[in-house]
């Protein structure tokens, strides 16, 4: 084994055979391998979404070119027209794959540009998400965007549940791309040819109707308790209906951008900064009980309401990307 030599092979059958090649330093400890330097008589291409070529450690999806790129798909023009692009009289095959390239010239796979989705304003690679997942007792996984404000994430596992899954992607992940819900099944279905069959997937019920009927009046005991509780359902808008101490924000529709909000309405309204106590702690235990207990350490500072009005999400119909970042920077501090 010792003489032994491996290289890592990349091409999809676009391009008849592979277009990249790397040697692997079976010395090395390497995280991540790539797909290396491009072949002779081909010709790789990375370029955003506009079509323009990226810079160094930027990913773009990865164009081939040259001998062994495929003349298009038989009796599928429709098909042929989005996969094949003519650049400088050459034809390339647009492979749907995120890549990116180093200093050293070495291009690494990313993932698939169609697990890429938008969620308020935020593009969110679904590879991450599944990829870290995948490392917490989850043998298969598969993250599905729900409407427009929810990531629900579907895992093949046993002696897990919600809150640890939450917990693990809390530590790993920033706020915007936590899953709203979990969904854990013995196993995930598969279609005829072993994929994830979507389809098949069971629907998410983010209604207070779908709460377990054990947690379904659970009303506040303290008066601390049904200030978070009034605090959530204006938030959450749920049209008077009660919220049980014990419901997870997130089961209920809550999202991040949601979420916030509602961090932000507590520092109005208690009157407390992020150095006093963060975002996270709230994240991890999203239910009235435990949002009552952090708030009830929490000692009442001098701060004045005026100094967070310009974060305030409802002035707007949505966060733009500058008040999400200065959010961002104010809670690692």
């Amino acid at each position: 084994m010792q003489e032994s030599r491996i290289w890592n092979l990349y091409g999809p059958a676009e391009v008849s055979l592979c277009c990249t090649y790397h040697l692997v330093d079976l010395g090395m400890d390497q995280k991540v391998i790539p797909i290396g330097r491009t072949l002779p008589n081909y010709q790789c291409l990375i370029h955003d979404e506009f079509g323009q070529s990226v810079i160094t450690d930027q990913h773009g999806e990865l164009l081939v070119g040259g001998v062994g790129v495929f003349a298009g798909y038989l009796y599928r023009n429709d098909l042929t027209e989005k996969a094949v692009v003519d650049i400088d009289n050459m034809i390339y095959y647009r492979t749907g794959d995120l890549v990116q390239m180093d200093s050293c010239g070495l291009l690494y796979y990313i993932g698939r540009k169609d697990y890429q989705v938008k969620l308020h304003g935020q593009r969110i690679e679904i590879g991450e998400i599944e990829r870290c997942l995948l490392n917490k007792d989850v043998s298969a996984c598969i993250i599905v965007k729900c409407g427009d404000d929810h990531l629900v994430a579907y895992v093949q596992g046993t002696n897990i549940n919600e809150e640890d899954l939450r917990e693990h992607c809390s530590s790993h992940l920033p706020t915007f791309m936590i899953p709203s819900m979990f969904v854990v099944l013995d196993r995930l279905p598969l279609n005829a040819s072993g994929k994830i069959d979507l389809e098949r997937l069971p629907a998410p019920n983010f209604s207070l109707s779908s709460v377990p009927a054990r947690t379904k009046y659970d009303a506040p005991r303290t008066e601390l308790e049904q200030r978070v509780h009034d605090l959530w359902c204006e938030i959450l808008k749920t049209s008077g209906k009660k919220i049980a101490r014990t419901t997870n924000f997130f089961a209920i529709g809550g999202h991040s951008l949601l979420f916030v909000q509602l961090y932000y309405d507590y520092q109005s309204n208690f009157r407390f900064d992020s150095q006093m106590i963060s975002i996270a702690p709230f994240l991890l235990h999203a239910t009235i009980a435990d949002h009552a207990k952090l708030l009830n350490t929490v000692k009442f500072s001098g701060i004045k309401s005026e100094v967070w009005n310009t974060l305030h999400i409802d002035e707007g119909n949505n966060l733009s990307y500058e008040q999400f970042e200065r959010i961002k920077f104010i809670h690692k501090f």
